[in-house]
């Protein structure tokens, strides 16, 4: 089951209300150095008056156990009771981990997601995962919990910079190419040259949830949402343990889908000429990831704590076409290392 989501200029006023139930014994934020700064003062008339801020640094690098448990702390500290409700104000690391630190604190209290970047907006606040990563392998540790609401507010998105944006657009990316080729073939004329963001968001959103309503702990259906994710995964954790070479999620996928959408080609499954068009799109708006070719096979190697994957088979998720994906395709590192050189070369 989604959670109930509003939208637009009536979601904040939508969040308020829910805040004053009397079943909310006491509200918390959670945000990140950057979102206090630049978005809790746009929240901040729609909350209580007594309501606490708990700040994070922000960054990939803290999205980790040791930052959950500073969290508690300050749960604990206030006293949260079971009533409590934390409202998690930010990107994909602040929805994530503020989801599973709520899902864990006294066997659970309601959290809501109020997503400020397209990244968020469009995929991480959506579908009920929360997690952390661990080991500097990417969300290792979490759970499935839907939040008790996700507000998405369009006017966050002027807070961002425009390398922030292009993040985000790389999921609303993904959703077109496993399930609208329409869209994809209408959009990729356009870009990033969008005036209104809302109509775009939406249809992202409502891809997203329609998928994650027909198979909502991704036995199934909801693994095509990983198309681009165990390439890229595999590389947003090499470049993570990198220290100066870290990337953003969003730049990492859009890498994942070149490399995926080769390895489609190879299994017969996408043609030569749709991986063009593929291409050709996402080196519009991305520039080329840059890794050394000797590490291919350490970036593939990754792959092999990838969460689709069965024992020791590597399950993918590849484009039987623009516009339709399909799961649990195994691949070997052997591949997945291929697929990393050929990118390399583009």
């Amino acid at each position: 089951m989604n959670a109930p989501l509003s939208f637009g200029s009536d979601a904040l006023p939508a969040l308020a209300a829910l805040l004053r139930q009397p079943a909310v014994s006491r509200v918390l934020v959670l945000a990140d150095s950057n979102t206090a700064r630049l978005c809790y003062p746009l929240l901040l008339p729609h909350l209580p008056a007594d309501h606490k801020l708990i700040e994070i640094p922000a960054g990939e690098e803290y999205k980790t156990l040791a930052t959950c448990e500073n969290v508690w702390n300050c749960l604990t500290e206030y006293r949260t009771d079971r009533f409590g409700v934390l409202v998690n104000l930010g990107g994909g690391v602040v929805t994530d981990l503020g989801g599973l630190c709520a899902a864990l604190y006294k066997r659970g209290i309601r959290c809501m997601q109020v997503p400020t970047t397209l990244l968020a907006q469009v995929d991480a606040s959506v579908g009920g995962k929360t997690g952390v990563d661990f080991q500097n392998f990417k969300n290792q540790l979490g759970v499935f919990q839907e939040p008790a609401g996700v507000f998405i507010d369009p006017a966050f998105l002027t807070t961002l910079d425009p390398r922030q944006m292009k993040s985000g657009y790389a999921e609303i990316v993904k959703h077109w190419l496993i399930a609208d080729a329409a869209t994809f073939d209408e959009q990729r004329r356009q870009g990033m040259f969008v005036e209104d963001w809302t109509p775009i968001i939406r249809e992202s959103v409502a891809t997203k949830q329609r998928i994650v309503e027909a198979d909502p702990l991704e036995s199934g259906l909801r693994k095509i949402l990983n198309f681009g994710h165990t390439v890229g995964h595999a590389l947003e954790s090499f470049l993570l343990s990198q220290p100066g070479r870290e990337i953003l999620h969003g730049e990492a996928i859009a890498a994942g889908m070149v490399c995926e959408s080769w390895l489609s080609v190879q299994k017969g499954l996408l043609s030569p000429e749709e991986l063009d068009k593929i291409e050709t799109f996402i080196f519009t708006v991305y520039e080329k990831i840059q890794f050394i070719t000797f590490e291919t096979d350490a970036i593939a190697e990754l792959a092999l704590q990838d969460k689709k994957n069965v024992g020791a088979t590597i399950n993918c998720t590849l484009l039987q076409g623009i516009g339709h994906a399909v799961y649990d395709q195994p691949v070997t590192l052997a591949e997945l290392a291929e697929s990393l050189r050929y990118y390399h070369r583009l």
